[in-house]
């Protein structure tokens, strides 16, 4: 048996709920800490918690000991909506948006979405895997611990089962949490543009049974859109999806009024993610269900956007969660620090609300809440220890700097 770790002097120790529940509206800001504290690990897990008043180290003999003083201790973060698989990045697209070009205007020149396909298309799956093996281990040194990662820069049979492929070998690989999400509704195919069932029975018919029986994908997603999947034809791949045993987590009024929101509650979708176009209606019909809203600042950051309405979310009693939306199109960052940053600063979340959507509610996001998103006995020790720092507000305060000084993944530190 691996000796046990003990942290000790922890200034705060943070996120320590007792229930694994979503967070829902104002319980958001609940952020049980406890001050003056110690953690012990043992066999990956968090083994007890305590203050320091209360430590008896004779019993802790033959440990190895982490000095906290003047940290925090934080769970790890969980990015519950990503595209980290990819390519090749694409900056020129960046410089047409500079330039005054609309998204819509972008992906109608063979840009966006179908500009990734091509080049995931031409490579291979050990090129593939050795980028995205790279980018998941920048995000662990920021404090990623759980992250999503969809499909959806494949979109033919081939390249699909290719970055699924790419993420199965990842989930093996890696020490991180990882949760793989099949997005084959992410766009139509050039070739399927006129002829949408065509696409979609290619989805239901050839790419769902070898997902199914490969056991390559967690969920299901669908990007329910004007100019990409109405409401109906994501209910129907949706369902699809469900008979393999595939919950729905499905991007929604990103662009429009889409109905993704009122499409993923009747789905009972794990979760409805983006939501930068809000109506009275859509809030209340999210508010009302237990589908979890997922924001994505950083898209709205980067296209210029209305970020989600999360004041208004919040107060009508929604449960909502952070996440990056890591991607080469509209997010290229997937930096969980400056997330919670950005919910602070532009939709006016408090530092607890942002830290627990981070954390908990990501967890909640991803069905991963009885393994990690907070500070509980026998919880996976996936633990940010921070710099010495003032007060928890620091965190999305100082967002320039790095707070993080060390990343725990099943107890042991990230290099």
């Amino acid at each position: 048996m691996a000796k046990s770790i003990l942290i000790t002097n922890i200034e705060e120790l943070v996120g320590l709920h007792q229930s694994d529940a979503v967070l829902r509206g104002l319980q958001l800001a609940n952020l049980p800490v406890l001050r003056k504290a110690f953690l012990v690990i043992e066999d990956q897990e968090i083994a007890e918690v305590g203050t320091m008043d209360a430590l008896d180290l004779n019993h802790f003999k033959g440990s190895h000991i982490i000095d906290a003083s003047g940290k925090f201790v934080l769970p790890g973060w969980c990015d519950s909506h990503t595209h980290l698989v990819f390519a090749a990045s694409r900056e020129e697209e960046f410089v047409d948006k500079i330039k005054g070009r609309s998204y819509q205007e972008i992906a109608a020149k063979g840009g966006g979405i179908l500009n990734s396909a091509r080049k995931v298309e031409e490579a291979s799956e050990e090129t593939l895997f050795t980028a995205s093996y790279n980018r998941l281990q920048e995000i662990s040194k920021l404090g990623t611990t759980t992250v999503e990662i969809k499909s959806g820069y494949g979109l033919s049979v081939e390249a699909e089962l290719k970055m699924l492929r790419v993420i199965k070998k990842l989930k093996e690989r890696s020490s991180l949490q990882i949760k793989a999400t099949f997005l084959g509704a992410h766009a139509y195919p050039s070739a399927y543009k006129e002829n949408h069932a065509a696409y979609i029975k290619l989805i239901t018919d050839e790419m769902l049974p070898v997902i199914a029986s490969e056991k390559l994908a967690d969920f299901i997603d669908v990007f329910c859109e004007e100019g990409f999947f109405s409401p109906q034809e994501t209910e129907q791949i949706c369902l699809a999806g469900k008979s393999m045993g595939l919950p729905a987590k499905i991007h929604g009024n990103q662009l429009h009024l889409s109905n993704g929101v009122q499409t993923a509650v009747k789905l009972k979708a794990i979760s409805v993610d983006h939501l930068e176009t809000m109506d009275a209606a859509s809030i209340t019909c999210l508010a009302q269900s237990d589908t979890i809203g997922t924001l994505l600042p950083n898209a709205a950051f980067f296209l210029r956007m209305t970020d989600p309405p999360a004041r208004a979310l919040i107060e009508a009693g929604a449960a909502i969660a952070l996440a990056t939306d890591y991607n080469p199109g509209s997010a290229p960052s997937g930096n969980m620090n400056f997330v919670v940053s950005q919910a602070c600063i532009r939709m006016r979340m408090l530092p607890e609300e942002a830290i627990n959507a981070a954390t908990i509610n990501g967890a909640c996001a991803l069905q991963l809440q009885n393994r990690c998103g907070s500070i509980r006995s026998g919880k996976r020790a996936d633990l940010i220890i921070t710099r010495p720092i003032s007060s928890l507000a620091y965190l999305p305060y100082a967002f320039g700097d790095s707070c993080v000084e060390q990343v725990l993944i099943g107890g042991m530190p990230i290099l």
